[in-house]
């Protein structure tokens, strides 16, 4: 299982890209030329003060005994706006604004404003039907970005974020902390040989804006990738109103299953099999994981996680809404990838 990270992006894209139909051409650096000049500074912007993120990565980034550990970057500005119509998330605006004043953050009027102010960018919105909308001019801007999740509210708009990352050539990724929870990366890199299957687990609250598994199960099934890796061809997904299970079947005949839980303790984790042996993912371990790899995508431009790998969690993940309208049959994700391409 274990691959160099030159052969994984070069597998990712001979096998996904195609598929999904992201018109990305030449080697991955090609992308980042045009954003080294807003990759020179250290002032980071945030856009949506309407999830919890926002604040606590506010607080690692401008806390200075984290100053080394984050390479002394530092958010400087905030745009509020996020959700307009989630009650959940647009309720926070007001506190979280507050908040982050308090840490030394001005706020800005618009995400122009705010681009004038700061030299990368984390979109922070919960909302992730405004993502696209949020992130085209940031991409105009020639500035680094960070897609905090869900990266989008729907496979096409997934799509064409990253479209137009490639076509205004700026750098962006997207992930999950459950990508650096305990173990997880260790058993990617080859721990316990090659994986043979895994399940993982995580809640999964429902938010009727966007499909189920995109607003809270994202952070159980991207640890399901980071195990597994790419080639999943088809989804089947059991439904009750406390707990999914969604079974994905990979091209070389490999197993993996995510259960989301509505009931009971909230916690995240799962099991990897591997020719070697097997291993416990988990514990989750916090935020500062996945913030000491934004800070290296900041400085160096290339993404700890390829496009296509994340828009085969998505277009897993839409699989899994077909199934469940289908009463649980299997469902191709080459079938959805094709209906996304076409709205």
């Amino acid at each position: 299982m274990k691959r160099t990270s030159e052969s994984r992006r070069k597998f990712i894209r001979t096998t996904t890209i195609a598929g999904l139909g992201l018109s990305i051409t030449g080697p991955a650096t090609s992308l980042y030329g045009s954003a080294r000049a807003s990759r020179e500074g250290k002032r980071v912007g945030i856009i949506g003060l309407d999830t919890s993120h926002s604040t606590a990565f506010t607080k690692a980034f401008n806390d200075p005994a984290a100053k080394a550990e984050l390479g002394g970057y530092r958010v400087a500005a905030a745009y509020p706006q996020g959700s307009r119509d989630i009650e959940s998330s647009v309720s926070r605006i007001p506190a979280y604004t507050e908040e982050v004043k308090k840490l030394g953050v001005e706020i800005t009027g618009s995400i122009e404003e705010l681009l004038d102010k700061v030299d990368v960018v984390m979109l922070e919105t919960n909302d992730g039907r405004l993502h696209l909308e949020q992130a085209l001019p940031v991409f105009k801007a020639g500035k680094t970005l960070f897609i905090d999740k869900p990266v989008a509210a729907s496979l096409s708009d997934a799509l064409r974020i990253f479209e137009a990352a490639d076509e205004y050539k700026v750098p962006v990724f997207s992930a999950s902390s459950l990508r650096y929870m305990g173990n997880v990366q260790e058993v990617r890199e080859g721990k316990i040989g090659k994986v043979l299957g895994a399940d993982t687990y995580s809640p999964a609250t429902i938010e009727k804006t966007h499909p189920d598994l995109f607003w809270y199960g994202v952070h159980g099934v991207e640890a399901l990738f980071t195990v597994m890796g790419t080639g999943c061809k088809s989804v089947s997904r059991v439904h009750t109103e406390g707990t999914d299970i969604v079974t994905g079947i990979w091209e070389d005949g490999r197993v993996g299953t995510f259960r989301g839980t509505r009931t009971g303790k909230h916690a995240y984790g799962g099991t990897a099999y591997g020719e070697k042996g097997n291993a416990v993912l988990g514990p989750y371990n916090g935020y500062l994981p996945l913030l000491v790899e934004i800070v290296r995508f900041f400085e160096t431009g290339e993404p700890p996680v390829e496009a296509a790998e994340t828009l085969e969690i998505f277009a897993f993940m839409e699989a899994a809404d077909e199934s469940k309208r289908k009463d649980g049959e299997t469902v191709m994700l080459e079938s959805v990838i094709k209906k996304a391409k076409r709205k």
